[in-house]
């Protein structure tokens, strides 16, 4: 890759980490899932008017809509308002690789190889030692919806290997649209009319600087650069920089929100990014029946969505 498209490529693991710490000072604003249906407003709206129509069916625009928009966003934004720490989230969202690498052998029939099997295991591993941290630290229900969070991602990545988008911002923007209104819907039932109404009334510039960071920069800049790199250079390229999120998320909410990085988050970080490198790049050792996006690793396109 040329100099300026490897930084584009960290630059972009950066702006997702850093996500992150974001949504987190965001949920001070507003509860979990009205934050994530104004997410997927602003992201869809204006951009839905300068995408073009969607280039791939709707079926498949809808399916991932409810796994990645409704299921995915709105248990990762619940468990870290239930007190999931953002460093910590941003590190135990990366086990939808093994999510992915399992769903992808059971209905894209690709046969995981050897090495795959083992960064599977590896992955795993690293997740039972951040869940022996979490429970040492805090309760366990914001750990097990952001695993939840992370099993649903799977799902997604799996619709959107079958979907084969050929434009990755397009795809995302119309998958925006899908979101909104059940989320809105599940926020009025499960948040109350009284406590959305009183996030929207207390709105100010600090709040809308964070709708406009995970909606624009996050989603819209982020994709557009994620697939923009993802044209010209292999996904086999591209996709190993996705490893710098859960760092930046952590070193990020470190630093921003002073969360401490005990020794066994650290050995847990370890285990997973060092398991899902080798579950999302190691090749499968099958071809997969109707892969859609030519051998690309799990999670390269679809598995970029923070």
């Amino acid at each position: 890759m040329r100099p300026v498209h490897t930084a584009l490529a960290v630059l972009v693991a950066a702006v997702w980490g850093f996500n992150f710490v974001v949504i987190q000072i965001g949920l001070g604003h507003f509860p979990p899932l009205l934050l994530s249906a104004l997410r997927f407003l602003v992201a869809a709206l204006p951009a839905v008017f300068f995408v073009g129509r969607p280039t791939v069916a709707w079926k498949w625009i809808l399916g991932v809509g409810v796994a990645l928009g409704i299921a995915k966003f709105g248990l990762l934004f619940t468990g870290m308002a239930a007190g999931m720490p953002a460093g910590l989230s941003s590190l135990v969202l990366q086990i939808q690789a093994v999510f992915t690498a399992v769903l992808a052998a059971a209905v894209l029939r690709e046969r995981p190889g050897r090495v795959r099997l083992l960064g599977m295991a590896v992955a795993l591993a690293g997740i039972a030692v951040a869940a022996a941290e979490r429970g040492l630290s805090g309760p366990a229900t914001g750990f097990t919806l952001v695993v939840a969070a992370a099993a649903c991602w799977g799902v997604s990545n799996v619709l959107t290997r079958k979907a084969a988008p050929p434009d990755a911002l397009n795809f995302m923007v119309w998958v925006c649209t899908v979101p909104v209104v059940p989320l809105l819907g599940l926020s009025l039932l499960l948040e109350g009319p009284e406590r959305d109404l009183a996030a929207l009334r207390s709105l100010d510039w600090s709040g809308v600087a964070v709708i406009g960071y995970v909606a624009w920069v996050s989603t819209v800049f982020g994709f557009g650069a994620w697939g923009y790199l993802l044209r010209r250079y292999p996904a086999s390229a591209v996709a190993p920089f996705s490893l710098l999120v859960p760092v930046f998320g952590m070193s990020s909410a470190a630093l921003v929100l002073g969360e401490p990085v005990p020794g066994l988050r650290w050995l847990a970080a370890v285990l997973l990014v060092g398991g899902v490198g080798l579950t999302s790049l190691a090749p499968a050792g099958g071809r997969p029946r109707g892969a859609a996006l030519g051998g690309a690793p799990a999670g390269a396109v679809a598995g970029t969505a923070r």
